[in-house]
C-alpha cells in the first residue's frame, strides 16, 4: 500500500456522524449508527439494515483459519485497498456498490459505472485516485493536522485497525475486506424470520468470539436507510387520520432522530475547526502551573473510557 504521506488520505474516526456525513456527500439516502448489541430488539429501530461495518484490530492470521470461502467470480462491486487510511471509504464503497437500486449522487454514479468490469486492484486504484472522493473522505479531518508518525517508520500490527463489511448479495452473506484477494462468501441465508441479519449475526459473533473475553478491539456500525423521511410521512398520515396516540410516539422518535443529527452537525463542526492555537496556549498555561502531568493522566483516562464506550479504537489506522 502507498505511504499515507503520499496518498493524501487521512485517518477516519469510527463515528456515526462522520460516516453519515460521508454518505450524505456521496448522495445516498443512508446513515450509520453504532451498535452495542446484535439482538433483534437492538436492530429493530435501524431496519431496513443494508450492511454491517465491522472495525477490528488487524492481526496476521493463517490462511487456513479463515472462515468462509473466497469467491473470485463475484459479479458485484469489489475494490482493493491500495493506499493507507482509505479503508473506511473503501468499506462504504464496497457496501453501497452492492445495494440494488440505491440512489446515488452523479459523481458517485459515474465513478461506479466507469469501474464496471475492472478487476479489484484496478478498481481500487481508480477509486483512490479520485480527487473528489478523497476530499469527501478528508472533509472531517482537522485542518492542518499534524502527524506524529515518522514516514520512515512502519506501523506495527498492534496499532492497525481495519474496516470491513458484512452484507447480503444474491442470497448469500458476503464479507468485503479490501485487503483480501476477493469477497468472502459465508453461505446462503434463509429469507424467513430476520432474513440475512440472522446469518450475519452468526458470522459476526463467531468472529468476535475469536478475541479474548472482554476484548474491546472491535466495534460495529449499522448502515441503514435514513428513517427521517419515512417518519415524517408516517407522522403526517397519522395526524391526518386523527390517530393522536400513535402520532405522539412517531413524533417522539422523529425528535430523537433530529436531535441526533443536530449532535452530529455540532461534533462535525468541531472536527473541521483548527484547535491547535488553543491547545498550544492551554498546554503552556498548564505547564506554567505545574498541572501538565495531571492533565495528561486525566486525558488518558477520558480516552480509555471513550474507547470502552465505543467498543475499541476510535480511529481507522491502516
Amino acid at each position: 500500500m502507498a505511504d499515507e504521506f503520499q496518498s493524501g488520505w487521512q485517518l477516519t474516526e469510527s463515528d456515526p456522524g462522520v460516516f453519515s456525513e460521508l454518505l450524505k456527500r456521496l448522495g445516498t439516502p443512508l446513515v450509520v449508527d453504532d451498535l452495542y448489541s446484535l439482538d433483534s430488539l437492538s436492530l429493530a429501530e435501524h431496519q431496513p439494515i443494508q450492511a454491517f461495518i465491522f472495525l477490528f484490530k488487524w492481526v496476521s492470521t493463517p490462511q487456513d483459519s479463515m472462515a468462509g470461502q473466497y469467491d473470485p467470480e463475484f459479479p458485484g462491486f469489489f475494490a482493493h485497498q491500495v493506499v493507507n487510511n482509505a479503508c473506511a471509504t473503501l468499506a462504504v464503497m464496497n457496501a453501497i456498490g452492492n445495494v440494488p437500486g440505491l440512489p446515488m449522487g452523479t459523481e458517485l454514479t459515474d465513478l461506479i459505472n466507469f469501474t464496471t468490469g475492472m478487476d479489484p486492484q484496478t478498481r481500487g486504484m481508480v477509486i483512490t485516485s479520485s480527487d473528489w472522493l478523497r476530499e469527501a473522505h478528508n472533509a472531517l479531518s482537522p485542518p492542518s493536522s499534524i502527524s506524529l508518525d515518522d514516514p520512515s517508520t512502519q506501523k506495527t500490527a498492534a496499532d492497525a485497525y481495519h474496516f470491513i463489511v458484512y452484507m447480503p448479495y444474491m442470497g448469500c452473506i458476503y464479507e468485503f475486506d479490501g485487503l483480501k484477494d476477493a469477497p468472502i462468501s459465508h453461505g446462503v441465508y434463509e429469507e424467513k424470520g430476520e432474513g440475512w441479519v440472522a446469518k450475519a449475526r452468526e458470522v459476526i459473533e463467531a468472529r468476535i468470539a475469536t478475541y479474548p473475553p472482554e476484548s474491546l478491539d472491535f466495534s460495529l456500525l449499522a448502515l441503514h436507510d435514513d428513517p427521517v423521511p419515512s417518519l415524517q410521512k408516517h407522522l403526517a398520515d397519522l395526524q391526518a387520520s386523527g390517530n393522536q396516540a400513535e402520532a405522539a410516539e412517531v413524533a417522539a422518535r422523529l425528535e430523537r432522530e433530529n436531535h441526533k443529527r443536530e449532535q452530529w452537525a455540532f461534533e462535525n463542526s468541531l472536527r473541521r475547526h483548527n484547535h491547535f492555537g488553543l491547545i498550544h496556549a492551554l498546554l503552556l498555561a498548564l505547564a506554567k502551573g505545574n498541572q501538565l502531568d495531571t492533565a495528561k493522566e486525566n486525558a488518558k483516562k477520558a480516552l480509555s473510557e471513550r474507547r470502552a464506550k465505543k467498543g475499541g479504537s476510535a480511529m481507522d489506522e491502516d
